[in-house]
């Protein structure tokens, strides 16, 4: 058996110390992104909620100014 045979085979077994490595690297991952997505969807319903509430606040001046004008 030579020494290339036995790194390949060596390689996909849960004992592989890069197989375990590369694991928790893509567990890490995984955890960072979805915690990014989270921030950023709370960021999302905040500046839809500033947008909403600016175009209230715009309608509201206009009807004053419309009612109140001549």
């Amino acid at each position: 058996m030579s020494p290339e045979q036995n790194d390949t085979e060596s390689a996909g077994t849960p004992d592989d110390p890069l197989t375990r490595l590369e694991q928790e690297y893509d567990e890490e991952y995984d955890r960072r992104r979805l915690a990014e997505e989270k921030r950023n969807e709370r960021y999302l319903w905040w500046y839809l909620a500033y947008f909403l509430f600016g175009i209230h606040l715009v309608a509201f001046v206009m009807i004053f100014a419309i009612k109140h004008a001549g």
